[in-house]
């Protein structure tokens, strides 16, 4: 969705336990791996894995807290369902009364040598064994190559589509692609329509609720996203209050920022799409980026 670092503070929610051989996640699950961090995206779900060259003691894990901002104060407990030794630490933040942020930051020791982080970021609850699923899985290097997207973009797998960007446009999170001045979109694959609307509500709830930022304008409106006629819910947000470094690089003023949930090619896809008031704009209004995907029904 958004531009620069606000596009990485927005996650996404779904509730589902992941059945390796019999349920088809991996259809829906995608990866980027960078330099020092791998991002994953399954079911709207946003988590990480990195690794340090650390023992695990009371001393190295104190260095890694830090570089995750956990305290002295927060909960530390060992999550005996896994194998590796571990420390889990949960940390939640209230939006509003019905939604929760949850960041679960599990730092497990892989061998003698190496303490790896993974990181799962979600609105409200989550069922156990995803997380437990998700990091064996890493562990163990169970991933599928095939999942991973390249690093460079030139074209991009939008829900079992292939659409061509060129290489103006960058990843600024997985499954979320900015083009500079021609828009941004961040979009996950779901196993129902439900967990799809869920994801762009709560994304759209977060937005709302960030101090500095008001909504100038909110109404639905008909579009044609991948060829189906549908609806969208289309926002514009002040950003006029907010002082950030993403606001000053921007240049602009007010975001018009477009959610729809579909089912598209048998896939259930939760889709939001910005563009600012300065950024390049088609005949028909919409920033060349959201063309890709979708038109205003005139």
């Amino acid at each position: 969705m958004m531009k620069k670092e606000i596009s990485l503070l927005f996650f996404l929610l779904c509730a589902f336990v992941y059945c390796q051989e019999n349920d088809d996640s991996t259809k829906r699950l995608k990866a980027l791996n960078t330099q020092s961090v791998t991002y994953y995206n399954t079911d709207g779900v946003d988590f990480s894995s990195q690794t340090y060259s650390y023992d695990f003691s009371e001393k190295s894990l104190k260095k890694i807290y830090r570089k995750f901002s956990i305290k002295d104060s927060d909960s530390k407990i060992k999550d005996e369902s896994l194998s590796n030794n571990n420390i889990h630490v949960v940390k939640t933040q209230k939006i509003t009364e019905n939604l929760t942020q949850t960041n679960s930051y599990y730092f497990v020791e892989d061998n003698s040598k190496t303490i790896t982080i993974i990181w799962f970021g979600y609105y409200n609850q989550i069922e156990k064994g995803f997380e437990k699923e998700y990091i064996n899985r890493i562990l163990k290097n169970e991933i599928p190559k095939e999942v991973f997207e390249p690093l460079i973009i030139d074209s991009i797998d939008f829900a079992g589509r292939k659409i061509k960007l060129g290489r103006n446009c960058s990843w600024t999170n997985i499954n979320t692609v900015q083009c500079p001045y021609n828009g941004e979109m961040n979009w996950s694959v779901h196993k129902n329509i439900e967990s799809a609307k869920n994801a762009i509500d709560n994304q759209f709830i977060a937005t709302k609720n960030r101090s500095g930022i008001k909504v100038n304008s909110e109404e639905q409106v008909a579009v044609i996203f991948e060829g189906i006629q549908t609806t969208a819910k289309k926002v514009i947000f002040d950003f006029t209050g907010m002082k950030s470094l993403m606001a000053g690089m921007s240049g602009g003023k007010t975001l018009t920022v477009y959610y729809v949930a579909e089912k598209v090619r048998n896939n259930y896809v939760g889709c939001v799409m910005s563009f600012w008031n300065n950024d390049n704009l088609t005949k028909d209004g919409l920033a060349p980026l959201l063309e890709e995907v979708m038109h205003l029904k005139i």
